[in-house]
C-alpha cells in the first residue's frame, strides 16, 4: 500500500529532525485554537506527516506529503474497527485480532472540476491548518481556490472530505463537477461488508464572484446494504460540538501557549478514540492496530484516571466499562488476570503476565478517588482487593513484585521482579487505603498501610542501585543499564533517590524526542528507542517532586517538538516501533502532566484532595478551569504575589479554599 511509503518517509524525516528550536519549527500556533503550516514561510521542503482522527465507529489516519514544488498528495488508510475480516493462512497469527475491515485511498478518488474546457486540479498547497479537523488550503487556480476539510463522522461509520470551492476571480463562473461511486465488497464476520467512496456534488454550478460551494466525498463502509445517513452538516455539527466540548472543558491556561495548545489537542485526541463495542462505549489506544480493545495499562494505568477530570459522559462511560470488563473477569483459579481484551471484548489475552494486576490496582483505586462515586467504589472495590491480593502473593523473598514482563511485553529484559510492577503495586497500596476507610473497612486500611510502608523500603532496599556513577534505581536485580521507568517512584511521591534520578532521565536518557528506554550506548538501536509513556510520567514525576528548572525545560522541549516539529500534534506511541503513531492514551498522560503534576493534585482522601503548585518563577498565573474532580466542577486559579501564591478553589459562586501558601507548600481541600 502506498501509505507504507509515507511511513518511509515519515520515518527518515524523525531521524533527520535532531533540533527542536524556534528556528526549525515547521508549525505555528493560530488565534483560533489551532496550528498552521505555511509552505511559503517554510525554507525546507519537501515535508510529510500523518494524522489519526477517530468517531465511534470509524478511524482514520490521514498521511499527506508536500514535495519540492509545493505540491500536495493526501492518502486515507480509513479503518472500521467493528468490522472484523476473514484472515488470509499466509497472514501471522496475530493478526486474526486486528483483522479490520480498512481501505487505503489516494488522489483518485476525488471528483475532477471543469471550467469550460479545462480541467482544474488543484494541486500546489498554500497552508495546512490543525484544530481537531484538517484541512488543506490550496492555491488558486484559474480563478477558484479549493479548501479541503478531513474529519471524521463521530457517530457514522463515514470519513468525510468537505469541499470549499471559493470563485476569487471578479467574473461569474459556471462549474462542472463529475460524480462518481466507488464500490469495493468483502465477506466479513458480521456479513457482507462494502466499501464506497461517493460525492454529494452537484454536475453544474455557477459561482459569483467571492461566493463559496461545499460538497462532501464520503468514505464510509456498510454491513449487509444498511444504509447511512451521509449528511455533510450532520457530520461537521457533531464533530464541531465534540470540538467545543474540548475547548470549554478542562481549560489549562498557563503563560505559555505551546503548553495550552499541546494540552487542548491532547484532550482531543484522548477523548476521540472511543468507540462502541459489545462491552459499551471503550476507550482504545488507535494507532491502526488496537481498536474496540482494552489493556490494564493504555485504558486501565492511563486514560481511564484521567476521564474524571472531564465532564464528558462518553469518556466517563468508557473508562467505567473498562473497569467493569476486568473486574467481569477476575480469575477464580489463581491465575493472573487477562492483559487485555481485544476484537470487541471476546478475546482476552491471558497469554502473559506483565504485573497488570499493579496496573488495575493503582489505576482503578485511582479512578474510583478521581471519580468521588461511592457507588462506583462499591462496584469496583472487589477488582482492587484481587489485584492487591494477587500482588501481595507474587511478592519474593525481598518482598519485590514478580510478574513475567512489564507493559513493554518481553521487547526487553525485565528480570524476574521489575520496578514498575513494584512500584504501581505500591501506588494501588496509597491509593486503596484511602477508599477502604470510606468504605469503613479501617481494618483492612491498616493493613494497606502497613503494606505500602513495607514497599517504600522494598523500593529502596531491592531496587536502589548505583548505576553510571548515580544513586538512583536498576530496574530488575541483574539489571546493569539505567531505564526509563526508573521515573515511577517520582509519581508516587518516593523522592528518596530524586536528584540523581531526575539527572539519569534528563541529561542521560534525554534525546530530542524525550527519554530512552534504555542507556546503553554499546547498542545502535538502543541509542534510538523511545516509547512517550515513559517521558509523560518522568515529566509528572519530575514536578511533583518539586524539580522546577530542569523539568520546565525539558517540558517545553517536549511539548515544541510534539506540537510544532515534523510530527505533529500529539504525543506518540514509540519509535521505531509503529513509526511514532498518534496512540490515544498517551495525550491522557500529557495532560496528567499538568493536573498531577504542575498543579500537584493527589486524593488524600474520599472526596479530600491536596493541591502543591510548582510552577516557574516568571509566571504570574496559571488556573485549571471547568475540571471535574470528585463529581464536582471546579476552578482552580494560582496568583503569585511575590514569594507566596494566593490559591483560589471554587465551584461556581462558591468558595472551597482560598489563601496563600509558598511556592511548592501542599494545602488540602474537601469537595
Amino acid at each position: 500500500m502506498k501509505y507504507l511509503f509515507f511511513n518511509l518517509i515519515i520515518l527518515l524525516n524523525s531521524l533527520s529532525s535532531v533540533s527542536i528550536g524556534q528556528a526549525d519549527n515547521r508549525w505555528e500556533i493560530t488565534e483560533r485554537n489551532s496550528i498552521i503550516y505555511k509552505v511559503d514561510h517554510n525554507k525546507k521542503l519537501s515535508y510529510s506527516d500523518n494524522i489519526e482522527m477517530s468517531g465511534k465507529r470509524i478511524s482514520a489516519i490521514i498521511y499527506y506529503q508536500i514535495d519540492e514544488n509545493q505540491n500536495l498528495i493526501i492518502e486515507r488508510d480509513v479503518i472500521f474497527p467493528q468490522l472484523r475480516t476473514f484472515n488470509k493462512s499466509s497472514e501471522p497469527n496475530w493478526k486474526k485480532y486486528r483483522a479490520y475491515f480498512r481501505r487505503s485511498t489516494n488522489q483518485s478518488s476525488a471528483p475532477s472540476i471543469n471550467v469550460g474546457n479545462q480541467i482544474i486540479v488543484p494541486s500546489k498547497i498554500d497552508s495546512i491548518e490543525i484544530s481537531g479537523m484538517l484541512r488543506f488550503y490550496y492555491k488558486p487556480v484559474q480563478g477558484l481556490q479549493v479548501t479541503k476539510t478531513i474529519y471524521p463522522s463521530m457517530e457514522e461509520r463515514f470519513l468525510v472530505e468537505e469541499w470549499n470551492i471559493k470563485n476569487v476571480s471578479n467574473e461569474q463562473i459556471p462549474i462542472n463537477i463529475s460524480t462518481f461511486n466507488q464500490i469495493e465488497s468483502e465477506l466479513g464476520y458480521k456479513g457482507s461488508y462494502s466499501f464506497s467512496v461517493s460525492s454529494d456534488a452537484k454536475e453544474k454550478i455557477i459561482l459569483d464572484a467571492a461566493e463559496n460551494y461545499n460538497f462532501g466525498i464520503y468514505f464510509s463502509a456498510q454491513i449487509n446494504n444498511e444504509s447511512i445517513d451521509l449528511n455533510l452538516n450532520k457530520a461537521r455539527q457533531s464533530r464541531s460540538e465534540f470540538l467545543k466540548t474540548c475547548k470549554k472543558q478542562l481549560v489549562l491556561n498557563t503563560p505559555e501557549p505551546i503548553f495550552n495548545t499541546l494540552f487542548y489537542f491532547a484532550k482531543i485526541r484522548a477523548t476521540e478514540s472511543i468507540f462502541e463495542s459489545s462491552m459499551g462505549l471503550v476507550h482504545s489506544p488507535g494507532g491502526g492496530n488496537y481498536y474496540v480493545g482494552i489493556w490494564a495499562n493504555d485504558q486501565v494505568e492511563y486514560s481511564g484516571p484521567f476521564f474524571p477530570y472531564l465532564n464528558y459522559q462518553v469518556a466517563k462511560d468508557a473508562a467505567f466499562n473498562t473497569y467493569k470488563k476486568f473486574l467481569e473477569n477476575i480469575p477464580t483459579d489463581g491465575k493472573h488476570i487477562p492483559y487485555a481484551f481485544e476484537v470487541d471484548g471476546n478475546f482476552p489475552m491471558t497469554h502473559l503476565d506483565r504485573g497488570d494486576a499493579a496496573m488495575i490496582a493503582y489505576g482503578t483505586s485511582l479512578y474510583i478517588l478521581n471519580s468521588g462515586d461511592i457507588d462506583i467504589a462499591n462496584q469496583l472495590w472487589p477488582l482492587v482487593t484481587w489485584s492487591l491480593e494477587y500482588c501481595r502473593s507474587k511478592q519474593n523473598i525481598d518482598g519485590a513484585v514478580e510478574s513475567e514482563s512489564d507493559e513493554m511485553e518481553g521487547r526487553i529484559e525485565t528480570g524476574n521482579a521489575n520496578l514498575s510492577t513494584s512500584t504501581l503495586y505500591y501506588g494501588g497500596l496509597k491509593y486503596s487505603m484511602q477508599i477502604a476507610r470510606a468504605l469503613g473497612q479501617n481494618s483492612l486500611a491498616l493493613t494497606y498501610e502497613k503494606e505500602k510502608d513495607k514497599m517504600y523500603q522494598v523500593i529502596e532496599n531491592y531496587f536502589g542501585a548505583n548505576l553510571e556513577g548515580l544513586d538512583t534505581y536498576k530496574y530488575y536485580k541483574e539489571n546493569k543499564h539505567l531505564r526509563h521507568w526508573i521515573c515511577l517512584p517520582l509519581t508516587m511521591g518516593i523522592n528518596e533517590r530524586k536528584e540523581a534520578t531526575l539527572k539519569a532521565l534528563f541529561d542521560l536518557l534525554w534525546t530530542d524526542n524525550g527519554i530512552l528506554v534504555e542507556y546503553n550506548p554499546t547498542e545502535e538501536i538502543a541509542q534510538k528507542t523511545f516509547w512517550d509513556r515513559a517521558t509523560l510520567y518522568a515529566l509528572r514525576g519530575a514536578l511533583k517532586s518539586g524539580e522546577r528548572e530542569m523539568a520546565f525545560q525539558k517540558l517545553n522541549n517536549y511539548s515544541t517538538k510534539r506540537l510544532l516539529g515534523d510530527h505533529v500534534p500529539y504525543p506518540v506511541e514509540a519509535y521505531p516501533e509503529n513509526n511514532m503513531k498518534h496512540l490515544s492514551a498517551e495525550s491522557a498522560l500529557y495532560c496528567r502532566i499538568f493536573i498531577e503534576g504542575m498543579l500537584g493534585i493527589e486524593p488524600v482522601g474520599f472526596n479530600e484532595f491536596q493541591i502543591n503548585p510548582n510552577f516557574p518563577e516568571d509566571w504570574e498565573e496559571l488556573s485549571m478551569t471547568n475540571m471535574q474532580l470528585g463529581g464536582t466542577t471546579i476552578d482552580i486559579l494560582c496568583k503569585r504575589t511575590k514569594n507566596n501564591i494566593n490559591i483560589t478553589i471554587k465551584s461556581f459562586d462558591k468558595i472551597l479554599y482560598q489563601g496563600k501558601v509558598k511556592n511548592r507548600e501542599s494545602i488540602n481541600f474537601h469537595l
